[in-house]
């Protein structure tokens, strides 16, 4: 099985590549080269510059993105630059598309109760039960980046819809270079990368039924308010790491 894989060399990037690599043939479509695997370098905004890249691919892992800059570079990266992997991957004949959106299209909800308090490090006012959001919660997206992801979500679904394509979205919470939580906000939202990475595969790999979902790539965090029953129900995903105990976590050799 064909995978590519956009922004490989960032920070997801690479612990998908050592998830993945051996199990799939991979590539890159990224504007670094990428040492040890072959590598389309173009920009994600130039839609005939990264043609090339999908050709006999099965399955394209999205991660490339702007995090934060202004307007204009996250409307070339996460706007421009996913319709043109979107567009790219169906003009190709690929069968599934994974998208890294972001935890932060619903992030929006910790302005209120009681998800201000599960992030607000205050544990006396941590409630003794709440309602996790799921993939069906309204979206509340967290600055222009959240709106960009957000947007990416709505495109994926036309896609899926109007195509054929498959297309998982993956709603990516707090993943650290350090690999643990650094903050008190991470107590609810940390993802170790080993789950990212794992998440990713299962799924590149889901039944091809799968024509369209959202998941949450959270890590096993006591206090979490995002769902991870769905993806064990639809991926037999159990999410790997815990905000409370990260070194069961660690990315994999």
């Amino acid at each position: 099985m064909k995978v590519l894989i956009t922004g490989m060399s960032g920070l997801i990037g690479g612990a998908v590549r050592r998830q993945l690599e051996g199990r799939f043939e991979l590539s890159a479509l990224n504007r670094r080269p990428v040492e040890g695997i072959p590598c389309h370098r173009a920009d994600i905004a130039d839609l005939d510059a990264i043609r090339p890249a999908f050709e006999s691919v099965d399955a394209v892992v999205h991660l490339a993105a702007a995090i934060r800059g202004d307007w204009e570079t996250l409307l070339r990266n996460n706007v421009v630059g996913t319709h043109n992997v979107l567009e790219a991957s169906h003009q190709a004949g690929v069968s599934r598309v994974v998208y890294a959106s972001s935890g932060s299209v619903v992030s929006g909800w910790e302005q209120e109760e009681p998800y201000k308090s599960l992030v607000s490090g205050e544990a006396a006012a941590v409630p003794a039960s709440w309602e996790m959001l799921t993939h069906e919660t309204p979206l509340r997206p967290v600055g222009l980046y959240g709106c960009t992801k957000a947007w990416g979500e709505a495109l994926a679904r036309h896609y899926s819809d109007s195509t054929g394509l498959s297309v998982i979205c993956l709603r990516i919470g707090a993943v650290r270079p350090e690999d643990r939580p650094l903050e008190r906000r991470d107590e609810s939202v940390y993802c170790s990368q080993a789950n990212v990475a794992l998440l990713v595969e299962r799924c590149v790999t889901a039944p091809a039924e799968v024509r369209f979902d959202v998941f949450y790539a959270v890590s096993d965090n006591r206090l979490s308010y995002r769902d991870t029953e769905h993806s064990r129900r639809v991926l037999g995903h159990e999410p790997l790491g815990s905000a409370d105990c990260p070194d069961s976590g660690r990315p994999l050799p």
